[in-house]
């Protein structure tokens, strides 16, 4: 359906809208099997069910390592129309498949009668329970990628975003052995930039690695690793003297005098990631940090991501679109947002071994939106 002829549709009559939960059964029993509401085609009808995402490699942060992520991949149906969305979960999140699948579950949407009243629909899910900010950001990212579909444009075009002005990317280096480390050297030979994680006891001999294969500029995230700010504030001097644009979270999140500290002595950005969740953080990390990477899974999907944008903007503040590791459903409907940002790391779904959908596509190491309405993506 075209936009003229679903506001022609709607202009002729109410259109009942909704999203009821499946009734009874155990949690269990919920997370086990995928899940799909009922209810006529006039009607928002949500399935979803888990996905384990499978790494290529085991992947090393700071704070852990993991070979999988569990994910649970969502679907919203109206009219014969279906938008895509899913909810990652890694570690620190603090959100699993039982607590996504618990949260989908109690969802009752039929009060709502059009499915563009996003801001009335979105509002609701948000005011169920607190946090679930994934689970909220699954039913926003296939609500927007439905919606888009009913205009029959992606998001970018329908908030007047140039494609063309999408960073490039950079491509994530975990905390790996000496051999791991030079073997995803290799991979990022169709990039720019690397993204290296940092925060071990050998971040130098990390780095020295991969200077010692390439000079591409890298991106590194501490991942709130570093724990003395005079240290921290030496290796961040050791880095920008090879070719390092920024630094990501390099103090643990609630030492927040300490990272203003280093913010005015570092020759290089600090910019903000297990800080920030959602838009009241946007504010708080304001002269703590010079910039903010925004995740669609902490900030409940594009709707509130959209807003913290903005807001940044307005304060003077860099602006990064990150992603956990993903489909290519969250990081496409992610890259929606790239024309806006000044760095991008979205390479989620290269890390994962079974992807779901064809989407977001890296050209020449730049982001490049497909042109597809809703978020662009379609199932494999």
């Amino acid at each position: 359906m075209n936009r003229r002829d679903f506001l022609k549709t709607a202009a002729q009559g109410i259109v009942t809208a909704g999203i009821a939960a499946t009734a009874g059964g155990s949690l269990l029993t919920a997370c086990s099997t995928p899940k799909t509401t009922k209810g006529g085609s006039n009607h928002l009808k949500l399935s979803f069910e888990p996905y384990e995402l499978k790494l290529k490699h085991p992947f090393g942060v700071a704070v852990n390592t993991r070979t999988h992520t569990p994910d649970v991949q969502v679907q919203i149906e109206y009219e014969g129309v279906i938008g895509y969305g899913e909810a990652s979960m890694p570690p620190y999140l603090g959100e699993t498949e039982e607590s996504v699948c618990k949260f989908l579950a109690s969802l009752k949407l039929d009060q709502f009668t059009d499915p563009f009243r996003m801001d009335e629909i979105l509002e609701y899910v948000d005011s169920i329970a607190p946090d679930n900010r994934a689970a909220k950001a699954s039913v926003d990212i296939a609500l927007h990628d439905l919606t888009g579909k009913l205009l029959g444009q992606p998001w970018y075009k329908i908030w007047g975003f140039s494609p063309e002005k999408a960073p490039n990317t950079s491509f994530t280096i975990g905390i790996d052995t000496a051999e791991v480390v030079r073997q995803k050297v290799e991979e990022t030979t169709p990039y720019k930039v690397i993204k290296v994680k940092l925060g071990s006891d050998h971040d130098k001999e990390l780095v020295e690695i991969i200077r010692s294969a390439t000079d591409k500029p890298l991106c590194v995230d501490a991942n709130q690793g570093w724990k003395d700010k005079e240290q921290a504030l030496e290796m961040i001097e050791w880095l920008n003297e090879r070719n390092t644009l920024f630094i990501e979270q390099p103090l643990p999140k609630e030492m927040i005098d300490e990272t203003a500290w280093i913010r005015e002595r570092s020759p290089l950005p600090i910019i903000a990631d297990e800080f920030l969740q959602r838009l009241p953080d946007v504010k708080r990390a304001q002269g703590v940090y010079d910039g903010i990477n925004i995740k669609l899974m902490k900030s409940t999907g594009l709707r509130e991501a959209y807003k913290m944008a903005t807001l940044a903007r307005a304060l003077d503040m860099k602006l990064m679109v990150g992603c956990m590791t993903e489909t290519s459903c969250a990081v496409t409907a992610a890259a929606q947002l790239a024309p806006l940002m000044d760095w991008a790391d979205l390479d989620g779904n290269l890390l994962i071994a079974n992807d779901r959908f064809d989407g977001i596509k890296i050209v020449d190491g730049q982001v490049t939106i497909p042109d597809r309405p809703g978020i662009g993506v379609i199932p494999l």
